[in-house]
């Protein structure tokens, strides 16, 4: 068989990894990322791990088929709990929600912190994802981001350490730049965690493009708040999130719109 083609967003992943590592897929669903980090030379050994029975079986099938099955070992494992310390040093976790994906690296926070790096893209919650990455003490190092089939994805690598032993001078640098055009740094830190600040310091276009649609779908909803028949304090509660939001997409556009000017 010839060389799998990944989707976009899966080829987003792929492209993060580190050559010569050795790969825990969480969540390998179909395996075709897996295939693909050893078909192109990048990880000399993969485990390619699911919970379900279904998918799992599915990713061996494709794995015999194109003749891995040396390389690349399918593994019924919740997480990463059937990954035993020392057998990967990369892990790539992708296809869930924010709130699973940060229970799957709590329960094995030990085995996370051991690994070089993570590759990570929760589908929701990332506000609250990338948040509970730096209360861990991860840092991301790089973040990246595509739009396929009209749905936006969004993915970081980070490593174990925090802040203060890698990249101080250019988040200090982004800190001042923000801090220049009037945020605080409470609101500088809920745009990081947001949007990301390697997308927002680095202008991503794909970041502007759904802010600009986020931006439109936020409008609409204060229009139709504002006329729905509801009253009280949870309209004024559900109001007050959706000015707070509008306000940080404006803000977020505007940063980076000033910047490629």
């Amino acid at each position: 068989m010839g060389r799998v083609v990944l989707s976009k967003r899966l080829q987003m992943l792929a492209d993060m990894v580190t050559k010569g590592s050795r790969v825990a897929d969480v969540g390998c669903d179909h395996g075709f990322l897996s295939i693909w980090l050893v078909q192109a030379g990048i990880s000399p050994k993969v485990l390619a791990m699911d919970v379900r029975k279904g998918p799992l079986a599915a990713a061996q099938a494709h794995i015999e088929a194109y003749g891995l099955g040396d390389y690349i070992e399918a593994r019924l494992s919740d997480g990463l709990k059937s990954c035993r310390e020392g057998e990967a040093e990369t892990l790539v976790c992708a296809g869930m929600g924010g709130r699973l994906m940060e229970h799957i690296l709590t329960d094995s926070m030990d085995k996370v912190r051991g690994l070089e790096e993570l590759i990570l893209q929760p589908q929701s919650e990332l506000p609250e994802f990338r948040a509970f990455l730096r209360r861990e003490g991860f840092e991301i190092l790089r973040e990246e981001a595509v739009c396929e089939d009209g749905k936006f994805y969004f993915a970081m690598k980070a490593v174990p350490g925090t802040a203060d032993d890698r990249g101080r001078e250019g988040t200090e640098a982004g800190t001042a730049a923000l801090l220049e055009a009037g945020c605080t740094g409470e609101r500088e830190q809920r745009l990081y965690d947001s949007f990301g600040e390697k997308l927002l310091k680095g202008k991503h276009p794909v970041l502007l493009q759904y802010l600009g649609r986020r931006r439109k779908v936020l409008e609409r909803l204060v229009l139709t708040m504002r006329s729905a028949d509801m009253q009280g304090e949870r309209k004024q509660l559900r109001m007050e999130e959706i000015l707070t939001e509008l306000a940080d997409v404006r803000e977020a556009m505007e940063q980076m719109q000033q910047s490629l000017e």
